[in-house]
């Protein structure tokens, strides 16, 4: 099972989770492993995002490595609702497969809004 970091320790996921503001999010998450493990990250996270998308308000994910031989990972995907993702998260099975990751991996999971800055990028 990874060892979860919060990115930010003044807001827990948990406390996200707990938002009730409606609108999609999107998650992002680093995983940290030494490079000898990154394939068997990758095969977690494959089962786990095969699982993820057949969940309701699932719209899509994507998968970053560094590069130059890193072993930091950046997941993000885009759901509908913090209702949907807490669902999601809160999934027995998803729970379950947790225990496949590599014990040396560190996961970071943080939910983001979209911010409007005007003549930049709009929400």
């Amino acid at each position: 099972m990874p060892k979860f970091v919060e990115m930010d320790p003044t807001v827990t996921l948990a406390d996200q989770m707990a938002d009730e503001a409606g609108g999609p999010v999107v998650l992002i998450n680093t995983f940290i492993v030494p490079p000898e493990d990154a394939d068997k990250l990758l095969e977690a996270w494959a089962n786990d995002a095969a699982l993820m998308k057949r969940q309701p308000g699932f719209i899509s994910t994507q998968l970053h490595r560094g590069i130059a031989g890193s072993g930091v990972f950046l997941n993000y995907a885009l759901w509908q609702s913090v209702a949907h993702f807490s669902a999601a998260f809160s999934n027995p099975e998803f729970q379950a497969q947790l225990g496949a990751y590599p014990e040396s991996t560190t996961a970071s999971p943080h939910l983001f809004r979209k911010v409007e800055v005007e003549g930049i990028c709009a929400a």
